[in-house]
């Protein structure tokens, strides 16, 4: 398959056009046949086609083994002319479950690569195919559809078509060394398929796909991982038996290998839990400490620094229950997060690391809490705060409560999530591939490392007491801060206009302006607050996303995963870059690396390849999750010295991009 692809990649310059049948469409399918050839060039002596089948929403069809019911694709070639044999490749297949049957197969789209071995090379061809599928929703459909495709002698290569038919080849399982994936200790009995395997990279969302005859059939497999994500011990029990040998094909993201078991004795042990976890919370805490620094969360933490000014002669008892709520409120929100997360996982929603900022309705909402907090640094309404109060936390040390100091922690945790600080995107792969309690254990040591400065404070209160005294220039510094927390509601109102469009942002902005004017006004925040922030988030609600094309920065393409393996096929670099709007850590690699003058230079000579996140987008979901990531910033290089690509650092650096560059051009 390798090296069809780098055939495909040198010969598909050509301004040619690929020979296609006509489509044909059944009840839930259409199907065509595709080369790369428009016809046969002389002395050869196999064709590079596919068999395309796109399905009706909803609709599917089956892989070679289809689970525990459902038929494989039966395909005739009779009819054919000058055709010796044809040989289907079958790529990965998804899981599907359906009242509680497991199935394995296609939805939306399959290109079955297929390699035509010609009787007499050289010469014109006919490919006549009578093709048998089942397709299924609720129900199933047998389809029968007839096409044929006439291959006259001559031709050239057609790009368009040489690049989809070496993506969809790209998708066909490999062996075990090409995707850097071992099959270890496999055990098979009357109740069980249990078996381990090994990985040269930590695994993301791996599945498995065993075969054995016709009859085989095996419910999901129960997985856990180990030394990292490296090692994988997993269990399918066995609905119903089969005979001959045993085939494991397992599926990592865009890496798949089929591989023979060997079968053993007795089946491996379970791994034990505890090994790789004490050291995975270690990174989470780091990681969380690390957050405190980050953009993100820095306009709240002035909110907190104000109130410390405040309680500066507060009795340490006092200076400390403050503090605690703080740490409270952090650890109160990261053990929400991680319940949601556990939730969505189970219902099989797909989840990442600061997500929620693709939300128009999260996005308004933190506009209005953040017009909201400027306008109590600036002095614009003061308040007593009741017990559900979010918007006074800076002035409430004062006044005796605790509760603007819980928000003010919940509300740091809240502004973390957009960033990713070094060891997140490490820690949050671990728990995204593991259990619920792995999960919440991440989770709960990344909260517990974002509230480590409030729990020092706690510890040592009379920190407090060595700021300056209240005066004159407490004045001014809430000014500044409050500037400060106005220019995030910029920066989100920017945002808010990528993720819904200009119109919904300009409204928003209007009403906090208006919520801020108001402010100013009545001196009263919670009527004129409240009103605001409804009146927000129902234009965020009730107004229509406006539809936003895929756009990239000048110089930058707009990401096509399709394209990657045909451009480093050709010998070309490419780099690919997945931001947002919203990812603040993504703006400073950009500003601080990316534009940076040697490392532009460099990226000239590359095939740039930029994935805008800032609107949930499924297919850059299912690449970053291909490569084990679940948030941004992600960087990677490829090449013909790297064709399985480079992963770069959450944190880019100049040293960092131009090493992967200079690798991924070397000669493999």
């Amino acid at each position: 398959m390798l090296r069809i692809l780098a055939c495909l990649a040198a010969l598909m310059a050509a301004p040619v056009w690929g020979a296609t049948s006509d489509p044909v469409s059944g009840n839930a399918v259409t199907a065509r046949l595709l080369t790369v050839e428009n016809g046969i060039g002389s002395g050869r002596g196999t064709v590079s086609a596919g068999l395309q089948l796109d399905m009706e929403d909803g609709w599917k069809t089956y892989w070679r083994s289809p689970g525990e019911v459902g038929l494989p694709p039966a395909l005739s070639w009779d009819g054919s002319e000058n055709v010796a044999s044809v040989d289907m490749a079958y790529p990965a297949p998804e899981r599907f479950e359906a009242f509680e049957i497991q199935n394995f197969g296609y939805a939306d789209r399959v290109v079955h690569p297929l390699t035509v071995v010609l009787e007499r090379p050289g010469e014109p061809a006919r490919l006549a195919l009578t093709a048998d599928l089942l397709v299924c929703a609720e129900i199933c459909v047998p389809e029968t559809l007839l096409l044929t495709l006439d291959l006259p002698a001559g031709g050239g290569i057609d790009a368009a078509s040489a690049a989809l038919l070496s993506d969809w080849i790209a998708r066909v399982p490999g062996t075990g060394d090409e995707a850097g994936m071992t099959l270890g200790q496999v055990h098979l009995d009357e109740a069980a398929l249990t078996l381990t395997a090994r990985s040269d990279t930590p695994f993301a969302q791996p599945d498995l796909f065993p075969e054995q005859g016709g009859f085989a059939a095996f419910d999901a497999p129960e997985i856990v991982l180990s030394d990292g994500g490296r090692g994988l011990w997993a269990r399918l029990p066995v609905l119903s038996g089969g005979e001959g040998p045993l085939d494991v094909t397992l599926v990592d993201g865009d890496r798949a290998a089929t591989m023979t078991a060997t079968l053993a004795d007795a089946p491996p042990p379970r791994p034990a839990p505890g090994d790789a976890i004490w050291g995975m919370l270690l990174v989470a805490l780091l990681g969380g400490l690390i957050l405190n620094v980050m953009p993100c969360v820095l306009p709240v933490l002035s909110i907190k620094l104000a109130s410390a000014l405040q309680a500066r002669d507060k009795s340490p008892a006092r200076i400390r229950t403050g503090f605690l709520a703080s740490a409270a409120g952090v650890l109160a929100f990261f053990a929400a997060l991680a319940g949601v997360v556990i939730a969505l996982r189970t219902a099989g929603v797909a989840v990442g690391w600061g997500v929620q900022f693709q939300n128009p309705a999260f996005l308004a909402l933190m506009i209005g809490l953040m017009v909201l907090f400027a306008a109590n640094m600036l002095g614009f309404f003061a308040f007593d705060l009741g017990q559900g109060a979010m918007t006074g936390m800076a002035r409430t040390e004062a006044r005796g409560g605790w509760g603007g100091d819980f928000a003010t922690g919940a509300f740091a945790a809240v502004m973390a999530t957009p960033c990713s600080a070094p060891f997140i995107g490490t820690a949050v792969t671990y728990a995204l591939t593991h259990g619920p309690v792995e999960v919440a254990a991440i989770f709960g040591a990344m909260g517990l490392g974002l509230a480590l400065p409030y729990l020092a404070v706690a510890a040592r209160p009379g920190l407090v007491r060595r700021l300056p005294r209240p005066g004159r220039w407490m004045k001014i510094v809430q000014t500044v801060l409050g500037g400060l927390l106005l220019l995030t509601a910029i920066w989100l109102v920017t945002v808010l206009a990528t993720t819904a469009g200009a119109r919904t942002a300009l409204i928003v902005a209007g009403l906090a302006v208006a919520l801020l004017t108001g402010l100013a006004w009545r001196r009263r925040a919670p009527l004129v607050g409240g009103a605001g922030l409804a009146a927000m988030l129902a234009a965020a609600l009730l107004l229509p996303a406006a539809p936003v094309a895929a756009t990239a920065d000048a110089g930058w393409d707009v990401f096509d995963r399709a394209r990657i393996a045909p451009e480093v096929a050709g010998g070309r670099v490419v780099f690919v870059d997945v931001t947002a709007d919203w990812c603040l850590t993504c703006k400073a690699n950009k500003r601080l690396v990316l534009q940076d003058v040697d490392v532009a230079a460099a990226l000239t000579g590359t095939v740039a390849l930029q994935a805008d996140w800032t609107r949930p987008d499924a297919d850059i979901t299912d690449y970053l999750r291909a490569n084990g990531r679940f948030g941004i910033p992600f960087n990677a290089v490829y090449g013909p010295g790297v064709p399985e690509g480079i992963v770069l650092p959450e944190l880019l650096t100049e040293a960092a991009v131009l090493d992967a560059i200079k690798r991924a051009g070397a000669p493999g």
